[in-house]
């Protein structure tokens, strides 16, 4: 196990103050080559300090790209280096679940036995390791990119594209006057790549061609999304970018981002392809993991800048371990510009399949007052109103595919898009949500509602609810109701309404799609004209 101790010089403190208070955390990021845990303390600021870091080489990648499993001897492998790092988390006081963050990503999500696999480290070390999908890997590299960014005071000035070529799959951000405008992931990992070069023992003399023509086929694919006019920088994040800086330049441990010359980044991928995986761990120290994996990553990161015509590459060195940090700094409460970041994905999302946006953002308010007035009923965390203000931007979004079962249409077709920073499980309750605006009333027959746990069930019913009675509100698609006070009147929730003469359509609205929200909270909803002037100014 290799062991870092962080030499930044302790917090001042002056003679007489006692120093503010800080609490010790860790992240454990278990990756395809090597498991990984940075050590931290936090102050009451939001300020992270690392403490320690380690690392601990391991085989899982290879595991699950070649056999579709974990071997036992890995899982036996991997069990006592977090046993290991449990010794080292008790030395710092660490010993509580909130103090820790672990996660897996493509090896372990990826493994046939990832439930087993993730089991066992649980039982052995109890330290409880989550298998996270791609939109979650591109949210934590997002919040370390832009904290990385933001302190260099370079956010908003270049449109961006952010790069981590990984052992089971690349992860791709572009970013756009400070909106994230795209989320992908490509199935274009190093390890993928070296293991088909294994398999079909593809001669020394030809791994750079045919790994380029590999290479290639998944730029064409990004090129169709991301014309190459706009790219005007290009960030690579990731171990095997940060070798080739170490090879290259003069930066310094200080520096966020270090500038290389695009020609000479590929002038020594290639180097890098030609050479044995040992002549690679002889010559440049690597692990014998980290050697199987620098070429491909390499020669990827060199053809992406070629192709889009970037003249330097910027190398960082933040990692997932950053985004998992600063996360823990918020104590995982979603920040005010990733809701915005989130608001924005999803307003892209309903332009490509023409909705009709003041309807879809007059919703989206109503639903958050509502969201607000109720919060003693439903009882949910903050989060879920991000959630349900996106299932109301999206709600009739299945329009483009025909009037008729849209809300059907609307959920599939949010179930099948990319929303930046919503986990595939989030992105399940949105689409749900938005699928129960109209029509039918949850029901276990309804498979994907079937599919989630009875909490997760509950949390859509109390939410599209709440979305029934918003949309019934601006039934005519006019947007008149927006200035409302709420009342709550023998088992009826009343909603005064001030500027408006005729509500007879909404009521009639109200009362039609309210059978949910009477079932949920135990309330009809009465619309009232408020010709007293008791509305309060909420909304518009």
């Amino acid at each position: 196990m290799e062991r870092m101790k962080s030499v930044l010089p302790a917090a001042d403190s002056r003679v007489g103050e006692s120093p503010a208070p800080r609490r010790a955390v860790a992240v454990i990021d278990v990756g395809s080559s090597a498991i990984r845990m940075e050590i931290a303390e936090i102050d009451q600021e939001g300020h992270v300090r690392s403490l320690e870091a380690l690392q601990h080489p391991v085989n899982l990648g290879k595991d699950t790209f070649t056999s579709g499993r974990i071997e036992t001897d890995t899982i036996g492998e991997c069990v006592e280096i977090l046993k290991g790092y449990r010794r080292v988390l008790l030395e710092y006081g660490i010993d509580h679940e909130e103090q820790i963050r672990a996660v897996a990503t493509s090896s372990v999500r990826e493994a046939s036995n990832r439930d087993t696999f993730l089991n066992r480290i649980y039982i052995a070390s109890h330290i409880n390791v989550e298998a996270i999908d791609e939109a979650e890997v591109n949210r934590l590299t997002y919040i370390a990119v832009r904290d990385s960014l933001e302190k260099l005071g370079v956010l908003d000035e270049k449109d961006t594209l952010v790069v981590e070529v990984g052992s089971g799959s690349m992860e791709v951000l572009l970013v756009q006057d400070g909106h994230v405008t795209l989320s992908r992931t490509y199935r274009l990992g190093s390890l993928r790549m070296r293991e088909t070069l294994e398999t079909h023992k593809t001669p020394v003399n030809r791994i750079g061609s045919i790994l380029s023509q590999h290479i290639q086929r998944t730029i064409d694919q990004i090129q169709r999304t991301i014309p190459a006019e706009p790219v005007q920088r290009m960030i690579a994040i990731g171990g095997d970018a940060r070798f080739a800086v170490e090879e290259l330049a003069d930066g310094n441990e200080e520096e966020r981002l270090i500038p290389v010359r695009v020609p000479q980044f590929a002038k020594f991928a290639k180097k890098v392809v030609t050479r044995s995986t040992d002549e690679l761990v002889r010559q440049y120290r690597l692990t014998f993991q980290e050697a199987e994996t620098a070429g491909p990553a390499l020669l990827t990161y060199a053809r992406l800048a070629e192709s889009f015509g970037v003249e330097q590459l910027l190398i960082s060195r933040i990692t997932l371990r950053d985004g998992l940090l600063l996360e823990m700094a918020t104590r995982g409460m979603w920040t005010e510009h990733f809701k915005e970041q989130v608001m924005h994905s999803s307003k892209m999302l309903g332009r490509k399949y023409g909705y009709e946006e003041k309807h879809a953002l007059h919703v989206a308010e109503l639903s958050a007052l509502l969201f607000g007035e109720l919060q003693a009923e439903h009882e949910l965390e903050p989060r879920y109103e991000l959630l349900l203000r996106v299932a109301a931007l999206l709600h009739e979004i299945g329009m483009y595919v025909g009037n008729q079962s849209h809300h059907k249409h609307s959920l599939y077709l949010i179930m099948h898009s990319d929303l930046f920073g919503l986990s595939r499980r989030d992105t399940m309750l949105v689409a749900l949500i938005a699928r129960y605006h109209r029509r039918a009333l949850p029901k276990p027959s309804h498979p994907e509602y079937a599919s989630l746990p009875q909490e997760k069930r509950l949390i859509v019913s109390k939410l599209a609810a709440i979305l029934r009675v918003a949309d019934a509100l601006d039934q005519n698609h006019m947007q008149q109701i927006g200035d409302v006070a709420f009342l709550r009147e023998r088992g009826r929730l009343v909603i005064l309404v001030r500027g408006v003469q005729d509500l007879t359509l909404e009521r009639l609205a109200v009362r039609q799609k309210g059978e949910l929200f009477e079932d949920i909270y135990g309330m009809n909803v009465e619309l009232r004209r408020d010709a007293g002037g008791r509305g309060v100014g909420r909304g518009r």
